[in-house]
């Protein structure tokens, strides 16, 4: 089954297919001749994975899904959530910036409890569905580990020690907010095709 990941990001891209696996073919944007930069003006999780997945869906009229990822620090009112990509200013997908200056807000603070949450939303056949996956878990101090991308090295999810950057793929693929949400995706797809 051929669905479109509304994405030409490599790193969600490869996360996605591993942990969907082969019972999917899984094509990014680039693949199917889209270039365009779809903006993400949305004032949440929810309405940016919505913008992306309608886009393509309206444009190219073919079942697609997109997300949208957000780190919720509990001290910061749940900043930098739907601005995590882009918290430092000035800046667009820059980690380093963004983990300086999320280090830095939280500078003195003991209420380190943060969670990272994705949301996906899925267009198939016409029908909107939209699937959420949370992991729970703490900002460190510093940086560990070299795995991963964005917050990763800050993260330390509920029940470990080490970071998502120092986990490994193997581990954070099963355990992260976008395996919980691409669980959810699959076994509604794999539903959707048994009763095909």
């Amino acid at each position: 089954m051929k669905v479109v990941f509304a994405t030409n990001n490599t790193h969600k891209l490869q996360e996605i297919r591993e942990i969907l696996g082969t019972a999917y073919e899984v094509v990014s944007l680039r693949e199917i001749g889209c270039e365009e930069d779809i903006a993400e003006t949305g004032t949440t999780l929810e309405e940016n994975a919505l913008i992306k997945a309608r886009y393509i869906a309206n444009k190219y009229h073919i079942d697609c899904f997109a997300d949208d990822t957000g780190l919720e620090v509990e001290a910061l009112g749940g900043e930098p959530g739907v601005y995590s990509a882009r918290y430092a200013e000035g800046t667009d997908h820059n980690s380093e910036a963004n983990m300086q200056k999320l280090l830095a807000k939280l500078e003195g603070i003991a209420n380190r409890k943060a969670q990272f949450r994705t949301v996906i939303a899925l267009i198939m056949q016409g029908h909107t569905h939209l699937f959420e996956g949370v992991v729970k878990g703490h900002i460190d101090t510093e940086k560990h580990g070299t795995g991963g991308f964005g917050y990763d090295p800050i993260f330390i999810p509920e029940g470990y020690n080490d970071s998502f950057a120092a986990l490994g793929e193997d581990i954070k693929n099963t355990i992260s907010h976008r395996a919980r949400a691409v669980t959810k995706l699959a076994d509604f797809l794999h539903q959707h095709a048994a009763n095909q």
